[in-house]
């Protein structure tokens, strides 16, 4: 079982897919949320697609690819998505990985086995345009995906990396953003002295909202 964690590139692969043939690097570009569930036709993976795909102008609007994938077969997705798609009206607009043997999940650590070795539990990948993960999440088998706190994670990342800040707690898209603690003395001092020269507002040296335009 391989171990991922925040940093290092996403592993490359090259699945069949209900979309055709999918190579993660020729992704390299965009960003990409790259998503386990346990199995098709069963109740909490078909709200999350349903989630997914009602929120797919909005992934779109932030260059999000998303990819799905269980240890299915491709014509089990097939069915699945016509499924949804006759229930609900929605066609599902991103593809999903048929990964029968399970070799994408072992290398995605997707399987927990004290949990099910027969199953992928619900991890989500959030992945950058280089490659590079920058965020892990996992859901046990129970308990559905909030899809609002995906986005809100993405554009957080997003706005970190356009404006060199960070988010605080709770953040949502238009609120303050921090600014990183400084790294020199002389830059405590400006802060404590003039944090308004560097278009701060601080409460202390090491918590200064960066003031909007």
């Amino acid at each position: 079982m391989n171990h991922l964690s925040i940093g290092m590139t996403a592993p490359d692969f090259t699945a069949l897919t209900t979309f055709g043939m999918l190579r993660m690097s020729d992704l390299k570009g965009k960003w990409v949320v790259f998503f386990s569930h346990p199995g098709d036709f069963t109740p909490v993976c078909t709200t999350e697609f349903i989630a997914f795909t009602k929120e797919i102008e909005q992934f779109n609007q932030l260059g999000v690819q998303l990819i799905g994938l269980s240890i299915d077969s491709n014509p089990s997705h097939l069915a699945w998505a016509n499924s949804i798609r006759e229930l609900t009206g929605l066609c599902l607009p991103f593809p999903i990985v048929a990964d029968r043997v399970g070799d994408i999940a072992k290398l995605y650590g997707m399987i927990a086995p004290e949990v099910t070795t027969t199953e992928t539990v619900r991890n989500v990948y959030i992945i950058d345009p280089e490659q590079k993960i920058r965020c892990i999440l996992i859901y046990p088998l129970t308990t559905g995906r909030y899809i609002p706190e995906i986005i809100r994670i993405i554009e957080a990342l997003q706005t970190a990396d356009c404006e060199n800040v960070v988010t605080p707690a709770n953040w949502q898209p238009g609120d303050p953003v921090l600014v990183p603690p400084p790294k020199k003395s002389s830059e405590v001092r400006k802060r404590q002295t003039d944090p308004g020269s560097l278009g701060l507002d601080c409460y202390e040296w090491y918590l200064c909202f960066k003031k909007k335009d």
